[in-house]
């Protein structure tokens, strides 16, 4: 028998319990996965709070959207797919068949080949970061030489992502933090500006550090009222981006602004861009070689036992001085 973190209320983490789960035999477009490693994800902790754009079709539910395993069976549909090789799981609402256990199924659609040279933690620590960071930093925002990016929660695995992203194509880089003591990791990871938020004005420092041209495009995950406090600092036919509310609501479009500066505003989402098979292979492909070719590097912070599952949420959940994915460890 295998083992599997699942909740049967929605009260977080603390609602979570450790069973036996049987190993399940998978359909027609099913891939099996021995379990090597799976990570924590934000949105993870919010689906286990209803507070998500989806909600699980029943409970008790299995969370945890990212992980990395090996090959132990595929259905009869399923082509290409290495037996005993090792993939990681590719960030799409996957509903009952959460990572957080020994064994799992998914759809063969949505998982990818580890890039080579990875550890089974380090190749659950990537899809969720770059992934989500690719296409509104590379794609939809043109990041390249002469644009400006701006990327609020800069210390966030999706924020460090953006500003290295954004780096790798060659964009000027502004991130935001609301700890000086995180100004030079975000330094370190490309930023060219930083601002610490201790509420002072930030529009002004945007169009300081743009030398007035404004800002291209944003990668915003805080929500609350924070685009209002920089969409003035926007350049014309700039693009907002929202993906998330850790303020603990979503932004409403910063519309006066829009209308002056001909703005375009986009409520983004990972996994529109996962389930459409021809934009996921793009993504894949970008991260793959990125991480290959040492562009990239998977930045892991603590590793937990499957026993400590919880523990790796308080751990997660609490104040930390450091930065980098958490992440669980089988040992299967």
């Amino acid at each position: 028998m295998g083992r599997e973190w699942v909740f049967d209320e929605y009260k977080g983490f603390e609602a979570l319990k450790l069973r036996e789960c049987a190993e399940q035999e998978p359909g027609p477009n099913d891939v099996r996965l021995r379990v090597e490693a799976f990570a924590l994800n934000w949105g993870d902790a919010d689906l286990m709070e209803d507070f998500y754009s989806f909600s699980f079709s029943s409970l008790p539910a299995r969370v945890g959207v990212e992980a990395s395993g090996i090959v132990e069976a595929v259905g009869s549909n399923v082509t290409g797919i290495e037996i005993g090789g090792r993939y990681g799981t590719l960030p799409y609402f996957y509903d009952m068949r959460g990572a957080s256990a020994d064994t799992m199924l998914i759809d063969s659609n949505y998982i990818a080949k580890a890039p080579a040279g990875l550890s089974p933690v380090e190749a659950a620590s990537v899809w969720m970061q770059f992934m989500t960071a690719y296409y509104p930093v590379a794609e939809l925002g043109g990041a390249a030489p002469g644009v400006n990016i701006l990327v609020p929660a800069g210390t966030s695995t999706a924020g460090s992502a953006g500003i290295e992203i954004g780096k790798l194509k060659g964009a000027t880089i502004i991130s935001t933090t609301r700890s000086e003591a995180n100004r030079d990791y975000l330094h370190e990871l490309g930023a060219d500006h930083v601002f610490v938020d201790d509420g002072s004005d930030l529009e002004a420092f945007l169009n300081t550090v743009t030398d007035g041209v404004g800002v291209h495009a944003s990668f915003d995950p805080v929500g609350g009222n924070f685009m209002e406090r920089y969409a003035n600092a926007m350049a014309k036919g700039g693009k907002l981006m929202l993906y998330g509310g850790l303020e603990g609501s979503f932004s409403p479009p910063p519309i006066t602004a829009m209308y002056q500066k001909n703005l375009w505003f986009h409520a983004y989402s990972l996994f529109n861009y996962v389930e459409d098979l021809e934009s996921q292979k793009r993504g894949v492909d970008f991260v793959t070689k990125a991480l290959e070719s040492g562009a990239l590097k998977p930045r892991v912070d603590k590793v937990f036992p499957m026993e400590e599952y919880v523990d790796a949420w308080r751990y997660l959940r609490g104040k930390r001085s450091s930065h980098g994915k958490v992440l669980v460890e089988t040992g299967r």
